[in-house]
């Protein structure tokens, strides 16, 4: 009888409409994966061997293989809506028990944690207080308000020219409220242990052909007992002797309640030329403290804060995990799978890295559903099912046939 291979072709044509159904639904699912109905052939064990005239007894469907192909990337407005281009899949925490997604749509919650729709949290590398990205074992990725902690000016970076016809005076006489005790000066802000920002200013006196000694004041006050903090040599080029100093270490009180601030003064790669005396560079490396005005996420997943301050900090990195067969994961809803016997142990690491794709903050990553194929499929899989209808009935016609001899 050939009821048995139209009823399964029945199932199975009804099974993929199911398939091509929620795949159409679908379409506009953010990180979704189309599904395939995959088919096997079926036939009943023959004690003879079958040989070339057994015929089968239908069709089962073997497999629904999702396709883990790329999707369309697309920008959106929110710096937390991030895309995946290439291999991987975000690592999401609930309380511990960890799934996997490509839908990218994430947001911080009420405490700092940057959650998907369903509250699941997404995991990556820790940072340090100081930015120190810190790899191996993943964690849920928090993004914190705290106000950034100032840092101390160790380090002001001096590049000036000095101009060799300039008449020499005395340094004795050096007086930084009388500009005719000295030749030019820069200014620039440092910062001390608490954020507060001083005033620094350097004063350069031509003592000699080729010498200058150099002053420093903080908020007005001469460093260093009033004396020079140092001096300056120079070769008949115009460059400095390279036998001399170009870096001087200063301390400086401070009444602030902060650290005396202690750092050094580098005039390296400063020139005598007869030209007017200006400032080529001036920079520190201190600054005050900030508040978190921003975010951003890196191509290699790193989490950065941007601060009021104009500091920026990394606060975390994003980690993706691979499988060696993604199609064994099993599928969970709510655009998430698990790791399963079958999918493989979870490959974790930093994107970029080992087959990994890259992120792109701002975007998100559409369903790869081909609603063109998939209306095609939908017409195809609609005939199959009226065939094997079809089968049926004609079977049932020559049943009845069968039954009306008399």
């Amino acid at each position: 009888m050939g009821f048995q291979q139209g009823l399964s072709g029945l199932n199975a044509a009804s099974k993929n409409l199911e398939v091509i159904g929620n795949n159409v639904a679908n379409t506009n699912t953010v990180g979704f994966k189309q599904s395939q109905t995959q088919f096997a052939d079926m036939f009943a064990n023959s004690l003879s061997g079958g040989g070339g005239t057994q015929a089968g007894i239908g069709v089962k469907v073997a497999a629904v293989a999702q396709q883990f192909g790329q999707g369309s990337i697309t920008v959106s407005n929110n710096p937390l809506d991030i895309a995946v281009n290439g291999d991987g899949f975000y690592r999401l925490s609930d309380q511990g028990a960890i799934s996997y997604s490509r839908n990218g749509q994430f947001h911080p919650d009420k405490d700092g944690y940057i959650v998907n729709s369903n509250g699941l949290r997404l995991t990556g590398y820790g940072a340090d207080a100081t930015g120190q990205i810190i790899s191996g074992s993943a964690t849920d990725l928090r993004i914190s308000k705290a106000d950034l902690a100032p840092a101390t000016t160790t380090q002001v970076n001096a590049l000036v020219n000095l101009d060799s016809r300039e008449t020499a005076l005395s340094s004795a006489a050096f007086d930084p409220t009388d500009p005719a005790t000295y030749h030019s000066s820069t200014s620039l802000p440092i910062y001390d242990s608490l954020g507060n920002d001083t005033d620094l200013s350097t004063y350069f006196v031509k003592t000699a052909a080729n010498t200058w000694d150099v002053f420093a004041a903080n908020d007005g006050a001469v460093l260093n007992g009033g004396l020079a903090v140092g001096s300056l040599n120079f070769l008949p080029n115009g460059s400095l002797n390279p036998s001399g100093s170009s870096v001087f270490s200063i301390t400086s009180p401070v009444t602030t309640g902060a650290n005396p601030l202690t750092f050094d003064l580098d005039f390296t790669g400063t020139t005598q030329f007869g030209s007017p005396a200006g400032v080529n560079a001036l920079s520190q490396d201190g600054y005050t403290s900030g508040q978190l005005t921003g975010y951003s996420v890196a191509p290699d997943g790193t989490l950065r804060g941007g601060y009021s301050n104009g500091e920026f900090l990394d606060l975390g990195q994003v980690v993706l995990a691979n499988f060696a067969n993604p199609q064994g994961l099993a599928v969970q809803g709510n655009n998430t799978w698990k790791e399963s016997s079958t999918s493989g142990a979870a490959l974790v690491g930093a994107p970029g890295t080992s087959g990994l794709g890259v992120l792109q903050a701002g975007a998100v990553e559409e369903s790869n559903v081909e609603l063109t194929s998939e209306l095609v499929n939908m017409i195809t899989a609609q005939r199959i099912y009226q065939a094997n209808a079809q089968t049926i009935k004609t079977q049932d016609q020559i049943l009845q046939t069968i039954v009306n001899l008399r």
